[in-house]
């Protein structure tokens, strides 16, 4: 690219300079100089925009902005100039909501505010973006970093311009802008108008453009990064992420982080967002994703919400992602790991917007999906006397409170199990749980160390009988043990593996589900290995 050349020649001629120059200072101000101008053509010649290491709020670290002073200083004042000579006004409307602009300045505030823009889309890469809390203004901002002259990868174009889609579909208007608003600016709006309308031409779009905007011009690379886009039929609009979520779980956490959800979501994913109610359940919507043609779909609530959208996914080649917002939130632990306990919503829409996928085991419970646990005695007992009201109230403490005293009773069951082919065989127990996945805040599970959910077996937990309370509560901290440390700790706990178990009892058995209490004559479990499709944290995580 010619622009290399300028920049390579005016760094070999600071560096000249400084070879020849007799004072120590001007030496070092031209080697700064020569420094600035050799780093920046080493960005344009890899294509490499992240050298500015621009952040997600628009600002570029102070560290990078000394290294860069001169460069910057040389651009700044260029751009200034170019803007007031400019023969088109800094923002136009290209079409209704949506307009295109150079540099924006604290002085265009008032202007953005009289035409509705609510969102910016900035595809420098070289300057700060405008600091719009200083202004006191709320709005969505997206930064595509791109050199000047350049074009946007094709993955950051389609999310470039799902991102401008959705803020569209929130009825805000959209500035997109770049240095001057000729070159990269132009590029992303064209890509956006053909995506809206894909029997339009490039030419016909650009033209539509230079109608309004008289000065925009693409260079021949960044036309042809538009024409093979284009052609290549990358610039697709339809909503193919649904995100399903659930109003009043977790005590309607839903309207506090909903919007901190689809910012973060909707540069990655074009989300169509819908929510369950009393007649419409996670799984009926998730069976309308599907039949839309959803490939991803994000359950938004507690474990039964996931439970219920995860239904309609399992066996498909749709993908499905989980923000906890309920109390216990046990699958989104196991898949993205401890952090997620701390901060739940930042750290799952991370991992579902990094996109790492992987295929996990479930099972079925008497013909209901099972992602986590079964639990008969002390896990069913807790469960049900831990109601909404406690659970809104003291969260996860009303588990706590809840097992304490299904320990304190200590009912003991006699049951008759069959593992695989085995022969059936009497049980004693309190506490029987069948898991295919549970973190190690789920110690009842915990036999055998976290329970692998790709194997493609359940693992079987129950407590030795016993008339003492206090026994358990020594058993179950060997279970939390024997969870953090990922190994069979529990010498009073019994612990295995099978693809199937069944359970019966001379009286109806109580047990839970995922949470869900339910009552039978007996109880079924099957492993169904690797059948549903998740986000996840990376595997090193």
């Amino acid at each position: 690219m010619f622009i290399i050349k300028y920049y390579l020649v005016a760094a070999a001629a600071f560096a000249a300079l400084a070879w020849y120059l007799p004072w120590w200072l001007l030496q070092a101000l031209c080697l700064w100089i020569g420094f600035s101008l050799l780093a920046v053509s080493v960005a344009y010649l890899f294509k490499a925009p992240g050298i500015f290491r621009k952040r997600a709020n628009g600002s570029i670290p102070l560290y990078v902005r000394w290294l860069f002073i001169p460069f910057l200083l040389g651009a700044q004042f260029y751009n200034l100039w170019q803007r007031k000579r400019d023969e088109v006004p800094a923002i136009q409307e290209i079409q209704p909501g949506l307009y295109l602009a150079c540099r924006l300045f604290p002085s265009d505030v008032h202007t953005l505010q009289a035409k509705g823009v609510q969102a910016i889309l900035d595809v420098t890469a070289e300057f700060d973006g405008l600091d719009w809390t200083a202004e006191s203004e709320e709005l969505a901002y997206l930064n595509i970093p791109v050199l000047d002259h350049q074009s946007p990868p094709p993955g950051q174009l389609l999310q470039a311009i799902r991102w401008v889609e959705y803020q569209r579909r929130q009825s805000r208007g959209v500035v997109i802008h770049c240095a001057l608003g000729r070159g990269r600016s132009v590029l992303v709006m064209a890509a956006y108008l053909l995506a809206k309308d894909r029997q339009r031409t490039v030419r016909e779009v650009l033209e539509q453009i230079q109608q309004i905007r008289t000065t925009a011009a693409l260079n021949r690379a960044q036309l042809r990064a538009l024409e093979n886009v284009h052609r290549d039929a990358v610039l697709d609009l339809r909503p193919t992420t649904w995100l399903i979520a659930n109003p009043v779980a977790g005590g309607g956490k839903w309207q506090t982080y909903r919007r901190e959800i689809e910012q973060i979501l909707s540069p990655h994913y074009l989300l169509k967002t819908v929510e369950t109610s009393e007649s419409v359940n996670g799984t009926a919507l998730a069976e309308k994703a599907l039949q839309n043609g959803a490939i991803n779909v994000i359950a938004c609530g507690g474990d039964g919400t996931v439970t219920e959208v995860a239904s309609a996914l399992i066996n498909t080649e749709a993908t499905l992602g989980i923000i906890p917002l309920g109390t216990a939130n046990a699958l989104a632990h196991v898949l993205y790991g401890s952090s997620s306990k701390l901060l739940p919503v930042e750290v799952a829409c991370s991992h579902i917007a990094e996109g790492t996928r992987r295929t996990i085991d479930t099972a079925r419970c008497n013909e209901r999906v099972m992602l986590l646990v079964a639990g008969i005695g002390f896990e069913q007992q807790m469960i049900s006397a831990a109601n909404r009201e406690q659970k809104d109230m003291s969260g996860q403490f009303a588990y706590l409170n809840a097992l304490w005293e299904a320990v304190r009773r200590n009912q003991q069951m006699a049951l008759t199990v069959k593992l695989d082919e085995q022969a059936e065989r009497p049980l004693n127990t309190g506490s029987l749980v069948i898991a295919n996945a549970a973190p190690f805040t789920t110690v009842l599970a915990q036999g055998g160390g976290a329970p692998d959910i790709e194997d493609g077996l359940l693992d079987i937990t129950w407590l030795a009988e016993d008339a003492r309370p206090e026994n358990h509560l020594v058993s179950m901290f060997e279970l939390a043990l024997s969870g953090l440390a990922n190994q069979a700790l529990a010498d009073d706990v019994h612990y295995t593996r099978a693809r199937r178990i069944r359970i019966r009892s001379q009286d109806t058995i109580e047990y839970v589900i995922d949470g869900e209490p339910y009552t039978d004559n007996e109880v079924l479990v099957t492993i169904v290995p690797r059948s549903l499709r998740v986000f996840c944290a990376p595997m090193e995580e």
